[in-house]
């Protein structure tokens, strides 16, 4: 069985040696996994995995939280990385409300250039989307030309409702960890809701361990093998079939895996 991560975090200083987290994933099935960047020096390190590690491949943009050193030239160099031939997306993008500080027109204005951006050079977008389902769904159903080339909703936790409206933009949806949790009630609805062929695993690793690790730090993309055999429960699917579609969703959306 092979399993896909579609959206993780590598890094030296939460996981150590990467090159034993790489070798120790892949021995479990873990054939490929996507760093994503959320600012310029993460996207660019996200590269150097990409570089080092044939399974890994990468994102690049600016996260709605990390735009306090943000400047237009970064986009300059966001849209040469994008060039690369193993980064897959532009991502992670989107907007996020959680915070009381927030800047929501900067968080907009950043979100449609990067959208734009996307459009103009023919990626898909991997979008971050937390405490704005309403204000989310607005701009992208007004600005849908920009999703032509697909998107991925990463980490879904909206509602039900949302995600068929969102589905009818043509995105998909990962679930990670969290989806594992008895309490992760819209989840689980979700999963059993949208069509199977919007689908997808991640981790999110180093954050949101699923149940069988909770509390502990990191987490890592070992964790893909108990996120699909829960989501293959909750749709009373084979683990294995079901793995087999999750990863031709993840080849379908990102036409640079290879």
């Amino acid at each position: 069985m092979r399993y896909i991560d579609v959206h993780c975090h590598l890094n030296d200083r939460d996981y150590g040696n990467l090159d034993e987290l790489y070798k120790s994933f892949s021995q479990v099935g873990v054939k490929k996994v996507i760093s994503a960047g959320f600012d310029l020096p993460s996207s660019v390190q996200s590269m150097r995995y990409s570089e080092r590690y044939e399974g890994v491949y990468f994102t690049a943009g600016f996260h709605p939280t990390e735009l306090k050193n943000y400047s237009e030239s970064d986009l300059i160099q966001i849209k040469k990385l994008l060039a690369h031939p193993k980064c897959v997306a532009l991502g992670e993008i989107g907007l996020d409300y959680h915070y009381e500080d927030t800047n929501k027109p900067l968080q907009r204005e950043v979100f449609l250039k990067q959208l734009s951006l996307a459009y103009e050079v023919g990626m898909p977008v991997v979008i971050h989307s937390r405490d704005c389902a309403a204000d989310m769904l607005e701009l992208l159903q007004q600005n849908r030309q920009y999703l032509k080339n697909g998107a991925l909703l990463h980490c879904y936790s909206h509602s039900v409702e949302l995600a068929v409206e969102f589905q009818k933009l043509g995105i998909k949806f990962s679930f990670g960890g969290t989806s594992t949790y008895s309490g992760s009630k819209k989840a689980k609805r979700t999963i059993k809701t949208i069509d199977r062929g919007s689908l997808l695993t991640e981790t999110d690793s180093p954050y949101l361990p699923p149940k069988s690790a909770y509390g502990t730090f990191p987490n890592t993309p070992l964790a893909l093998p108990e996120i699909l055999e829960n989501m293959a429960q909750i749709l009373q699917e084979d683990t294995k079939v079901l793995a087999e579609v999750i990863w031709q969703n993840a080849h379908e959306l990102f036409k640079k895996l290879n």
